[in-house]
């Protein structure tokens, strides 16, 4: 049975190009985005974990670590990661799982048997400070990933953790969101004091409330 979201993310203890670590531990209170790797020295992998790298920033301001896993052996990601850094123009500085024995992909149901029976798909999973699975994106291990849409996604996740609205189709940071049906127009002055516009009874929108 595959990891839906509001599942526990499973913990696990792994050897990574930045040491050894324990994953709750290493996690602490902060936002997680674990991603997987069909194979170390292929393409579009070492395009991903580069455009990963350059983003560290937007990363760090989110709050959120970065854990990529791919079932080589650390030998293996340590020469790899060399060749990121030279190819795309960085430095990755964030954890690299080895899984050889393919134990932490197959706990996180990232290999899909009539895809490969070995090679990883490209899985994403967002894992908020409660552990718990917030959302998935699955590619095929021939499409990169859009990091655009990952931070988007990571914004949106933050947001509506926080504050009872959603956010609309295309919505970028700092856009207008949508407020909760759940929400009382009575109540909406106490929560939202920015204002609202009205569509329809059950489509309001408000101005982001954390901008």
């Amino acid at each position: 049975m595959s990891l839906k979201i509001g599942d526990t993310a499973p913990d696990f203890s792994a050897q990574t190009t930045e040491g050894n670590i324990n994953f709750y531990e290493w996690l602490g209170d902060n936002w997680a985005i674990l991603y997987s790797h069909p194979a170390d020295y292929t393409p579009i992998c070492t395009t991903e974990l580069g455009r990963t790298a350059q983003l560290k920033d937007e990363f760090a301001k989110r709050n959120t670590k970065v854990l990529a896993v791919s079932v080589d052996d650390i030998e293996s990601h340590h020469g790899w990661v060399k060749d990121i850094n030279e190819t795309q123009n960085t430095t990755v500085e964030f954890p690299i799982i080895a899984d050889p024995d393919k134990a932490i992909s197959k706990a996180y149901q990232m290999i899909h048997e009539n895809a490969s029976t070995s090679a990883t798909v490209r899985s994403v999973y967002f894992i908020g400070p409660d552990k718990k699975i917030k959302a998935t994106i699955t590619y095929p291990a021939s499409t990169g990933r859009n990091f655009t849409e990952i931070l988007r996604v990571l914004d949106s996740l933050q947001l509506t953790a926080e504050y009872s609205v959603g956010t609309p189709v295309d919505w970028e940071d700092g856009q207008d969101v949508v407020i909760s049906t759940a929400i009382r127009n009575t109540d909406i002055p106490s929560k939202f004091p920015k204002g609202y516009r009205e569509v329809k009874p059950y489509l309001r929108y408000t101005p982001q409330p954390n901008k």
